[in-house]
Order: structure tokens, then sequence, then C-alpha cells
């Protein structure tokens, strides 16, 4: 998910009463909930499409779930160490007790894979063990509806905290609300996914992909295999997918497309040239972020069968 909802969900938990457990909870909620993305740095080295198989994954893991949290909290009880030293702590500022501080950043931390698990574009939860990824197919990457969930929560609570009144009911609730949002999304991927009427093309592969702005209404419904997929009875790509084992073992941006791709598809460029993509970011604005270009690879139009030499 983005990292606007990720921070809004500690803000929520914070605001559901976990702020109270010690000093500097609230921080240690929020960061902890962007922390696992600090694999975007990969950025700054890697080139192409690697950051594809990059992202998403040892950041993402239990071993990172449990130190990345432990270095967050040393660094905030520094702070307010340092703070004290230097006799600028406020005085409203709870006790910071380091177990406490660590449980706090340990939490926030979890729920980053768990949000970022409920959309299509996958994450790999057992890294280093298993590079396996995982696809919750339920929301999309930002969802509005979500927002406007997460953020009511958080204002109506810090309004009512203001106030002087019982404030972390209103943080309750919002999660409450949100977890039966998401329910109510999954059901609509399940159904969709289940019992679709009708698509051009058979497959093993079958993804209800959540759209923008729609929330449980709507599906994008991709179905296919082996480089053939149908969008919502549209079929994609005007070529057979070649196959690409001795390519891809000299071209690392193909092997890390590979690796991500959940369902790829290829077209041809004007000099009979591939181009692949993935049937997921097929919108134009996003879809060039989402491919590789093989200059050297050629396939073959569909309906052509293919040739034996």
């Amino acid at each position: 998910m983005d990292n606007l909802t990720h921070s809004l969900v500690g803000a929520v938990l914070g605001q559901a009463g976990l702020k109270r457990t010690t000093g500097l909870a609230m921080p240690a909620l929020i960061i902890g909930a962007n922390l696992p993305d600090v694999d975007a740095a990969c950025f700054f080295w890697l080139e192409g499409t690697e950051h594809l198989a990059f992202r998403r994954g040892i950041t993402h893991g239990p071993p990172a779930l449990v130190l990345l949290p432990l270095v967050l909290a040393g660094i905030l009880w520094a702070f307010d160490r340092w703070q004290t030293k230097r006799g600028t702590r406020p005085e409203a500022r709870l006790p910071v007790r380091f177990g406490w501080l660590y449980a706090m950043a340990f939490i926030g931390c979890l729920t980053h894979p768990a949000m970022d698990w409920l959309n299509v574009y996958g994450i790999r939860l057992l890294e280093p063990f298993s590079s396996q990824w995982f696809y919750g197919d339920t929301l999309f990457i930002i969802d509005v509806w979500l927002w406007a969930l997460l953020i009511a929560s958080v204002w109506v609570s810090r309004r009512r905290e203001k106030a002087g009144a019982e404030w972390a009911r209103a943080g309750q609730v919002g999660i409450a609300a949100v977890l039966v949002y998401i329910g109510v999304n999954a059901l609509t991927t399940w159904n969709d996914k289940n019992f679709y009427s009708y698509t051009p093309i058979s497959g093993a592969t079958v993804i209800a992909s959540p759209l923008p702005l729609w929330g449980p209404l709507r599906r994008e419904l991709i179905v296919g295999e082996n480089g053939r997929y149908g969008i919502d009875g549209e079929v994609v790509g005007d070529c057979r997918l070649p196959d690409l084992t001795e390519a891809r073992g000299t071209n690392p941006q193909l092997d890390a497309f590979l690796f991500w791709s959940r369902a790829p598809f290829a077209t041809r460029a004007a000099d009979g040239s591939v181009v692949l993509y993935d049937a997921r970011f097929t919108d134009p604005r996003a879809r060039d972020r989402f491919s590789v270009a093989l200059p050297d690879v050629r396939c073959q139009p569909l309906g052509e069968e293919p040739s034996s030499g």
C-alpha cells in the first residue's frame, strides 16, 4: 500500500489506546508502519526492472520484522535520553520504557506486510527463507475509501482527546470499520474470482484485480496462462511468449521482470522484437514502468503455428 495508508494505520492504532503504553509510542507505531519500505533505497543502485525483483522482499520478511523495530526502538530511546540531557524533553511525555517501545515498533512493522499483502502487486512474506510471492487481491494500492475511514477515525479520536473526553473508543471503532471494509472487499474478490461467467481465454491464473475508486463494487478480471491473458473479455498481447530461458540467463532486466511478473504477455514492436508487460499493469500511465524491451528476441504472431526450426 502507499505510505499515507501505512502511516494512518500506525496512527489509528495509537489512537485506539496503544500510545498510552510508553512515551514515543506514536512515532514508534507510525514510523514502524513504514519502516519495511527502506528497500526503496534500491532505486539508487538498481536499474530498470531490477527493483521489481528486490522490493517487498528481504525487508518485509521475518528477520527484518524483528530487527528493524529493534533499531527503531533504540533510536527513539536514545532520542529521549538526548532530549533529557539537553533539558528539552517535553514534560507531558510519558516515561519511555524500552520494552514497550520495541513492542509498539514491532506492531507497527507487522502492519506493513499485512497491508501490502492486500493488493495485486504481491509480497515475499518469507524472505530470506523462501522467495514465494503472496497476493491478497483485496485492495487497490491507493484506496481513497480506506483513507477516509482511517482519517475520520484519527480525527475524531484526536478531537475527543483535546476536549478531555474518552478518545480511544473512536480509534477502536475505526479499526473495526477498516476490518469490515477489508472483509467486504475480500468477499468481492473471492466471488469474482470463483464465479466469473465469461472469458475468451481459460487458464490457471485467475486474478480479480481491485480498481481505483470502486472499492468493493468492481474488479478487473484477468484470466490466462503461458503468455496469453484476457482482461475483462479483451485479449492482451499480439504474439506468443517465446522461450526466454537462454535470454533470461544473460539479461538481468529480463530475469528480474520474470521473477516478479505474475501474468506476463508479449507484444511486438515495429521491428518485430518483443516487449513484455504484465496483465496486472496495463494502464498506459503505468505500463511502461512494468515492462522490459527485448530487442534481440523475436516472437510469433498469435494464431500462427510455432515454427519447428
